[in-house]
């Protein structure tokens, strides 16, 4: 299966699917030396983002979610790609200066599309997610 969206950082990235049916903050709510969920009010608690495709409805927080995930790229904790709904500006800016591919807006909700799991396959170049299993 292929969704088609909108490119908001580039690249292609293959990964293991986590998803979130709730926003995510990065300042706070993920902790940028495991890469492990720690938000205790959040759905994924405990689990690790690291180098999973990780699909969630949009960003939360504050401006320095940016720098913590460029700090998750710099330590090797960061995901592979991210999947948005819809991307907000703080999101998008930290993918952008980590180089994560980031896409968003897709032909259909990737939150009942892709389950937990599924090997997911990013080309945010092209706008594409294409579920390999």
């Amino acid at each position: 299966m292929i969704l088609k969206g909108r490119k908001v950082m580039g690249g292609v990235a293959e990964g293991e699917a986590l998803v979130s049916m709730d926003s995510v903050s990065f300042y706070g709510g993920v902790d940028p030396v495991t890469g492990i969920i720690v938000d205790p009010g959040h759905s994924c608690k405990g689990e690790n983002i690291t180098g999973k495709v990780f699909v969630f409805p949009t960003g939360k927080g504050s401006t320095v979610g940016s720098y913590v995930i460029y700090r998750m790229a710099k330590l090797g904790t960061a995901p592979a790609a991210i999947i948005n709904i819809e991307t907000e500006a703080i999101l998008a800016t930290g993918c952008v200066i980590s180089d994560i591919p980031l896409v968003d807006k897709l032909d259909q909700d990737p939150l009942k599309v892709i389950k937990n799991g599924m090997r997911v396959r990013v080309d945010a170049d092209q706008g594409k997610v294409e579920i390999l299993d």
